[in-house]
């Protein structure tokens, strides 16, 4: 039985390469019609192999190791950054999981807020200053956006009462949580953004300030691994993002899959489209946005929410 829960969760990974693969490919599509200029195309029939190729020429190149790298954790980051990216598709119980976690809330606070130590541990270990700043911005960005996704994250499950995203889920059958959190949907969005690194926040790759950023020291498979779980991390949050305030799925049924995936489909496209849209903020900006902005406001929030169902209770 163990066996079979293995080569399941194994099958899963697969398809969650597979999407990572084909959401860059509609990504580079999705841009290239906004901003009204080509797209890939010349790979196949339309580019659509184009993913394919590039995860080819990734794989097969040699790979170089600088010579003044620290050796051991210049080459676990990538591969550390790629499980965590994984682990996170566990917490949605598909038929398809290995376990279902009934503290799952917590144990998704748990997952990402390690994300930053595989971003430290890649620019320091890469021995440039170039990746040792993009590193440094990257995890002050992450670290002071984690602060408010967590407090943000409390208000779905304060108002349902249970850290069970099953709970979550069911709770939502009648009425989506959104149409009752609409400005906290909006920042929960916001901070989303923010914490996967997405443009117009992503100071972590300023190509005109830092040559990419803490993973400008790497080529063929470990960039590959960080691509990967950049992207992955994108999708998992469109996901969360549909589970907490957009009712998710959980019923088990075609129609029930298929809504679910339109939704987060909805959600991954807007990221792509902020970033077709907006230029980049300045770095003093960002950080005044969540410490004086998203934190001072889901702290209020929070507490007149907590006010009010101390007064239904009781």
């Amino acid at each position: 039985m163990y066996s079979l829960s293995v080569i399941s969760y194994a099958i899963t990974c697969v398809c969650i390469l597979l999407a990572v693969a084909f959401f860059t490919l509609l990504e580079r599509k999705g841009l290239s019609y906004m901003q009204v200029r080509k797209g890939p195309n010349k790979v196949g029939y339309m580019g659509i192999p184009q993913p394919i190729a590039d995860a080819m020429k990734l794989l097969v190149k040699e790979i170089a190791k600088p010579t003044m790298v620290n050796f051991s954790p210049y080459f676990i980051a990538p591969i550390f950054s790629f499980i965590l990216a994984l682990v996170m598709w566990q917490l949605y119980p598909s038929l398809n999981a290995l376990g279902y976690f009934k503290l799952g809330a917590l144990f998704f606070l748990c997952v990402s807020s390690l994300n930053v130590y595989g971003t430290l541990l890649a620019g320091w270990s890469s021995n440039s200053k170039y990746a040792l700043l993009g590193s440094l911005r990257a995890i002050a960005q992450t670290i002071s956006y984690e602060v408010s996704m967590a407090l943000i994250f409390l208000f779905p499950l304060f108002v349902v009462g249970t850290i069970n995203f099953f709970d979550v889920v069911e709770f939502q059958a009648p009425l989506w949580l959104v149409f009752m959190l609409v400005p906290v949907s909006f920042v929960w969005f916001a901070t989303c953004v923010a914490e996967t690194n997405r443009a117009p926040f992503d100071f972590a790759e300023g190509e005109s300030e830092l040559v990419s950023g803490f993973n400008i020291e790497y080529g063929s498979a470990g960039f590959a691994l960080i691509f990967l779980a950049e992207y992955a991390n994108i999708l998992v949050m469109s996901l969360f993002s549909s589970l907490l305030f957009f009712g998710g799925g959980f019923i088990f049924n075609a129609s029930a899959d298929f809504l679910l995936i339109l939704k987060v489909l909805f959600f991954s496209f807007i990221f792509i489209w902020v970033r077709a849209s907006y230029p980049r903020f300045r770095y003093d900006l960002l950080m005044s946005l969540t410490w004086k902005g998203f934190l001072p406001f889901s702290l209020a929030a929070l507490l007149i929410i907590l006010e009010l169902l101390f007064l239904i209770n009781y």
